[in-house]
């Protein structure tokens, strides 16, 4: 069985103490490529409440790139490695300042930590890492994480940031991970081509089958799609890290998902 619709496994999220939540470009941007300031500002109000409620957050934030792209008028994302380096180095700068902005109205410190893979396959590098997540989460800084687009090269990239987001909840143990999108969860087909497409509620089956569903590109602005959702999800509940894929139109659905609720879908974690 793959989809189980027991609402019992859902219990388990209720319990979450530390939490990786990833957003998308898609969801940082507007259809017109700039910035969703409306939304960001929602998602920093509802991570700072998580904190003011005793929880531990990391926010793992793609958007660099797509915002540089904005911000210079570029028009689209460059299809050379240096102009998309640029515009990430412009991006991260407004993106991180952003996010500074916002999570200071409600009170709280923000801390960057950009990653490549070959940092975290270091095992003396990979031990820094972790002790900074650590010693953020004690001082009750919430730190946000994004691969460090600006020297990142196909040797040492991560490849997209919704693997980053299963490699940081598995480096801080998280109890969950919960992947922000643009659509409500995962289907057995592509719901915007296929009116019956039916959303899978709590995936059980943690086998490599299951991604065989999911598939295609993202945004023009972004570098994931379905496939690189399910796949982080899936390694991740295989390590025990109960995660959901939603839909990131009201950040506020974080409250639903830590809350038990049946939205999204729930890779559940194993025991």
């Amino acid at each position: 069985m793959v989809d189980s619709n027991d609402m019992t496994l859902r219990e388990r999220l209720k319990d979450s103490k530390r939490i990786v939540v990833k957003i998308g470009t898609s969801s940082l941007t507007y259809d017109n490529g700039h910035i969703n300031m409306f939304r960001i500002g929602h998602l920093s109000r509802v991570l700072c409440d998580l904190v003011n409620q005793g929880r531990e957050v990391i926010l793992v934030s793609s958007g660099a790139i797509g915002i540089g792209v904005d911000k210079l008028k570029l028009g689209k994302k460059p299809d050379y490695v240096s102009g998309r380096q640029a515009a990430a180095a412009v991006g991260q700068c407004m993106l991180m300042n952003i996010y500074s902005q916002f999570f200071a109205e409600y009170g709280h410190n923000v801390a960057q930590i950009l990653l490549t893979k070959d940092v975290v396959e270091r095992p003396e590098s990979k031990e820094n890492v972790i002790n900074t997540f650590n010693e953020l989460i004690k001082m009750s800084v919430v730190p946000i994480v994004n691969e460090n687009d600006t020297v990142s090269v196909d040797e040492i990239k991560f490849g997209d940031n919704d693997y980053l987001s299963y490699i940081v909840a598995s480096l801080v143990d998280a109890d969950a991970l919960i992947i922000l999108t643009d659509i409500d969860g995962f289907y057995d087909k592509n719901p915007s081509s296929h009116n019956d497409a039916v959303l899978y509620h709590n995936i059980v089956d943690l086998s490599e089958k299951i991604e065989t569903a999911a598939g295609g590109a993202g945004s023009n602005l972004g570098t994931g799609g379905m496939l690189t959702k399910v796949h982080a999800c899936r390694l991740a509940a295989d390590r025990g890290i109960n995660s959901v894929i939603a839909n990131g139109e009201k950040p506020e659905i974080i409250y639903d998902i830590i809350a038990g609720e049946d939205v999204g879908t729930m890779f559940v974690g194993k025991r």
